[in-house]
């Protein structure tokens, strides 16, 4: 599989409602407590324009891997994910630098980096949106529908100005 189609958790900023229960059932499935500072998602609320819970983008070259002072990150051949050593990883947060998605935590217990392994291809996030606004999405699914969205609103614009 290439790397362009390892599929990422993708957030609809159209359907998202910002409720957080995807940080909830995160923090629940991979570390069994139910507190969202423990999550490897992150639901960001940008009002009033909008909401958009954020993951890995399972980078091609992966910018956090690179940044680590201490080897402790790796991308999974099989399917993109960023495993992280615990045995390595010293919390010094390089790699949240890295990321340009923001998509990295430190955990708050353990001070090691903590960022979506995808719940072995069956993400908890996913299956408890309310509204499915996250989906699993390709590189090449998530750039067709942006050019979707986009075409929508070039036409709208063009439709607004002949007015």
């Amino acid at each position: 599989m290439s790397k362009r189609e390892h599929k990422f958790v993708s957030a609809d900023p159209e359907l998202c409602t910002g409720c957080t229960l995807c940080e909830y059932a995160c923090a629940l499935e991979k570390d069994g407590m139910f507190n969202p500072l423990r999550s490897m998602i992150r639901a960001v609320r940008l009002y009033p324009s909008g909401n958009l819970a954020i993951t890995c983008r399972l980078c091609e070259n992966a910018p956090c891997v690179i940044a680590c002072p201490r080897d402790a990150l790796d991308q999974s051949e099989e399917n993109g994910t960023i495993i992280v050593d615990d045995d390595k990883c010293d919390g010094c947060g390089w790699c949240l630098e890295a990321c340009d998605f923001g998509a990295i935590t430190i955990h708050p217990v353990t001070k090691k980096t903590i960022v979506c392994d995808l719940c072995d291809g069956e993400p908890k996030c996913i299956e408890i949106c309310p509204v499915y606004a996250l989906s699993l999405a390709s590189r090449d699914t998530h750039a067709t529908k942006a050019r979707i969205e986009a075409s929508r609103k070039l036409l709208k614009a063009q439709e607004e100005s002949e007015l």
